[in-house]
This record gives C-alpha cells, structure tokens and sequence, in this order.
C-alpha cells in the first residue's frame, strides 16, 4: 500500500494557517461552551429566580413603540422571562439541556479537530475520518434535537408555576424541523464525500 503523501503536497501554508486556526477556535468554544454552561446550571440550582426564554404562540403583548412611548400592541414569538420558582422536573430538565448541550459542542470539536489533526498529516480520505466526520454529524444532529426538547420543557414548567397552572400556551413548541433536516442533509453528504473519497483513493492506491 503506497504511504500517504507529505502533507506540504496537499495543503498549501494558507491551508495549513487556516486549519491552525480552527484548531485554535474550536478549542476556544469548547471551553465557553463548558464554561457557559456551568454557570447557567450554578445559577439555577438554587430554583428561585431563574431566567428562561419561552416561545410565546399567537401571544399580543403592549411595547412602548408609539408617539412619546405610547403602548403598541406586538405579537411575540420569543421572550425571556424570570420565573420566581422552577418545579423540580423543570429544574432537572434545565440541568440536562445544559449538560447536553456542552457534552454534544465538546464532542463535536473533539471529532473535528482529530479529522482536522489527520488532514495536517497529509491524510484526507480513510475510513477513519469518514467515522469522524459521520459521529461528529450524528452527535450535533442529537444536541440539535434533544437541547430544544429539555429547554421546553423548562419553559412550560416556569410558566405552567407562574401562571399557578392557569397560562395555556396553545401549541407546544417542536424542534426546529427546517434546521434539523438541513442538518441531516449536509451530515448525509458530508458523511458521502469522504466515503467516496476513500473508496477512489483506495482504488488509485491499488494501481501504484
């Protein structure tokens, strides 16, 4: 089997710069991601005063828009509000979408940087990184969908509690379908490139 060309043959010192600096900002996210994340769990432990954005369905609120501030009737689709007591099982779900959401941004980094690690090396086609690049898609396409699932939860308990259980807020809010299925759709072609990579470049390396 011929050995895999040097990489100065594949990535050019603009390539090479380019992919330093992902390894550098992928780093960096992971570390805000964990640190974001462990303050937003810190700060609701507790379960009083708690800030959480709720999607508002067919809800009109008065915004001060008018002449001299006047109130203005808005329809809202998102908002943030402070609930003064979370229920457990909110609490909870809050604790997991924050967890769930750095475990999934960790992962996700940590794949990409040990695909980008091979590519620095001089190899850019092998099953290996067709694996890392299929669990990275996989991995963000769960946090895409589980993150949005806890984090409704969490806002119909806080409103469900300050309403005393009175608030109907119409629709539950699903997951962003649009998003999910264009994510599936790049991790599916990603996940394609570099399989059909492989299968050539194993197929030229037989004719050496």
């Amino acid at each position: 089997m011929a050995s895999p060309r040097p990489t100065s043959r594949i990535l050019s010192r603009s390539d090479t710069v380019a992919f330093l600096f992902f390894i550098v900002l992928g780093v960096g996210l992971a570390i805000w991601a964990v640190v974001h994340s462990a303050v937003r769990i810190a700060g609701a432990l507790p379960g009083r005063d708690v800030r959480v954005t709720a999607p508002f369905l067919d809800t009109v609120a008065q915004a001060p828009l008018g002449p001299d501030g006047a109130p203005v009737p808005v329809e809202l689709g998102t908002g943030a509000i402070i609930a003064p007591e979370l229920p457990i099982a909110s609490l909870w779900a809050l604790v997991i979408a924050e967890a769930l959401f750095a475990a999934v941004v960790v992962t996700v980094v940590l794949l990409l940087l040990l695909l980008v690690a091979d590519i620095l090396r001089g190899r850019i086609f092998s099953r290996r990184n067709t694996t890392l690049v299929s669990a990275a898609g996989i991995v963000a396409l769960v946090g895409l969908a589980g993150v949005p699932f806890f984090q409704n939860m969490v806002a119909n308990g806080a409103l469900a509690r300050m309403s005393d259980y009175t608030y109907d807020r119409g629709l539950v809010q699903v997951i962003d379908l649009p998003t999910l299925f264009g994510a599936a759709f790049l991790v599916a072609l990603a996940s394609t490139v570099f399989t059909v990579g492989d299968r050539l470049q194993r197929d030229t390396e037989g004719l050496v």
